[in-house]
């Protein structure tokens, strides 16, 4: 929890890692996609302030106790979203796996959220290794990662045949939020395989689902915002636009987020750190702080506390069916999150 001028904020980290890019986890022959994919992860670092830069070393794999400190005792995440990554291909026991993140859930009840991911490549028995996972770990939420290279393919889309066959399948288990990852493209992944559009046609046949599309579709701001305010169950995942450009890209940073409050509105908005990339701490506190820097960007959404309440943790609470304390919740009327208020832009204002 963050408090700032008599204010409490319930903190909600929705898109976070624990991952294992040391050497030591390498594929052998295939070290240069392993260590580029790490190399290109730390150099995104270099966007947060200089004081919070890690070395390559710590940065390719950072202890339990490293992750506990930076996220909950001096980042004031309540609740934290683990979002997996295999990579097989590259890191011989997966770079951020649903086992690894489970077994430190484990250690650290009420803290973390353990969603698990699929891949439409891997036919029936991905399907059977889905439920397993439902089973074990309880997750209600997926990752997905288009990009990914396997077995010679480089990457797949939600359009596919085979991926409606998992969404419906996640109805079934009960998983309800799909964060798709659309956003910058991190060396060797290809950059159209990131691309926003398959998510206009999931989320239209599967409305009952929400996609969270982490890192807004970046640097394709525009076709996300244009797609989401037509979409009512498509969410706006902020890992990457607070943590890449809050600090590094101020006014970048202000046109983001007043393109995505103007055509998304701030109940479809969602933090997320992206830790270990980027640590929760400097962005809750400069988000708090944060408005519009100059009156060139008089023609977006003001922001006020109830907004920042609702971005930093009350959103996704609510797709996690997480309880709020008293004192954090809303000083006014509305439901964060709620579909019903995603409508499409109307008089030249949104929702």
């Amino acid at each position: 929890m963050y408090e700032k001028d008599g204010n409490k904020y319930f903190v909600v980290d929705s898109h976070m890692h624990y991952w294992d890019a040391s050497p030591q986890n390498w594929v052998a022959g295939q070290e240069q996609y392993a260590k580029g994919w790490i190399e290109c992860f730390h150099a995104y670092q270099g966007l947060g302030p200089p004081e919070t830069h890690w070395s390559i070393e710590h940065f390719q794999k950072y202890s339990e106790d490293d992750l506990m400190k930076d996220v909950f005792e001096d980042g004031y995440v309540d609740v934290a979203v683990f979002q997996p990554t295999y990579l097989k291909e590259w890191y011989a026991d997966g770079f951020n796996t649903t086992e690894r993140n489970g077994a430190l859930s484990e250690k650290h009840p009420g803290k973390f959220i353990v969603n698990t991911r699929w891949d439409p490549r891997e036919g029936s028995k991905g399907l059977e290794e889905l439920a397993a996972n439902v089973e074990r770990w309880g997750s209600i939420g997926v990752k997905l990662y288009t990009a990914e290279w396997r077995d010679g393919s480089r990457g797949w889309t939600l359009k596919d045949p085979e991926a409606y066959e998992y969404l419906q399948k996640c109805q079934e288990l009960g998983i309800k939020n799909i964060h798709v990852h659309k956003g910058p493209t991190i060396w060797p992944l290809d950059k159209d395989a990131f691309d926003v559009s398959d998510v206009d046609h999931a989320a239209t046949d599967f409305p009952e689902l929400n996609f969270i599309v982490e890192h807004v579709g970046l640097p394709r701001i525009e076709d996300f915002c244009f797609m989401a305010t037509q979409e009512p169950n498509v969410y706006a995942g902020l890992s990457v636009v607070i943590g890449g450009f809050m600090h590094a890209r101020p006014k970048f940073f202000a046109k983001v987020m007043g393109e995505l409050l103007f055509w998304v509105g701030e109940d479809k908005m969602t933090f997320g750190s992206d830790y270990g990339i980027w640590e929760p701490k400097w962005q809750v506190e400069g988000f708090v702080d944060w408005d519009y820097p100059s009156e060139e960007f008089s023609d977006y959404p003001r922001v006020n506390t109830d907004t920042k309440r609702k971005i930093l943790g009350l959103n996704a609470a609510k797709l996690y069916g997480i309880e709020v304390p008293e004192e954090c919740r809303l000083s006014g009327e509305g439901t964060p999150a709620a579909q019903d208020d995603a409508a499409l832009v109307t008089e030249g204002a949104t929702v």
